[in-house]
Order: structure tokens, then sequence, then C-alpha cells
């Protein structure tokens, strides 16, 4: 019997602090049905495990995420661990990494970034992303 595909679920959700809005990812969640969840622009500067259950299903039992700054940015990475281990989280300004990995395959990397408006800002951004990428050597999915 051949392994099913890893499906990952990226998406700037423009915040998540309303109940209407975590409804919503909830389920288009259910409908993907993805094993991993990257989801972008959280606005939120605490992520309990009650609103990611509340969001994403009780099947994504485990997660990490990058802060907001105020209502800017966030970055939530959540996983259903039965399907994909996820390790070695790196923080960064403007993005989460972590080294994914699955029973069948070989380890990769993925990024969840949420970038900068200002040119000064994209700059420095360009310089995070070659830093992170010399810190996640092999395979990787920049998102």
């Amino acid at each position: 019997m051949a392994a099913q595909p890893l499906k990952v679920l990226v998406w700037n959700i423009r915040g998540m602090n309303a109940p209407a809005r975590r409804t919503a990812i909830y389920h288009v969640v259910v409908a993907m049905s993805p094993s991993i969840v990257c989801l972008q622009e959280t606005k939120m500067e605490l992520l309990c495990s009650s609103v990611v259950l509340d969001t994403l299903s009780s099947e994504f039992d485990d997660y990490t995420y990058l802060p907001a700054h105020g209502t800017q940015g966030g970055i939530l990475l959540a996983w259903k661990s039965r399907a994909v281990t996820i390790t070695d989280p790196l923080f960064t300004t403007n993005a989460h990494s972590a080294r994914v990995a699955t029973a069948s395959g070989i380890p990769w990397w993925l990024s969840v970034v949420y970038g900068p408006q200002d040119d000064a800002g994209k700059i420095a951004f360009m310089l995070e992303l070659r830093e992170i990428r010399a810190a996640c050597p092999g395979p990787w999915m920049l998102c």
C-alpha cells in the first residue's frame, strides 16, 4: 500500500481573533484534510491550545507559533503528529522554520514567512531568508 501524499495548507488568514473567522478556517481545514497547516498573519500575540483546537480541530495535536507584534504578523504552524514529526524550530524576525519528517520520507525544512512592507524591511527580510537557508540544509519549502 503506497503512502498518502503529505498535504500542507498555507493561508494568509488576515487575523484569527474573531470567532467567526476561526469557524471559517475550521471548515476549510476539515474540507482540505491537511497534515500540516501554516497560517500567516494571525494578528495574535498569544495562541493558546484552546484557540488552536477551536480553529483547526483536535486532530492537530501539536503546534508552535511566532507571535504577532501588536496587530501585525503572527505565524501558526500546526500538525497532526500521527502523520508527521516537526522538530528543530527556528524563529527569526519574519519567519518560523522547522524540520519536517515522515515515517517513509526524507526530512526537509519548512519556512513560513510574513514579510515587511517597507523597502528597508524588505532588504533585511531577504538577508534573513539567506540566513535561514544556511541554517536549514537539504530540501526546503518556503511559504
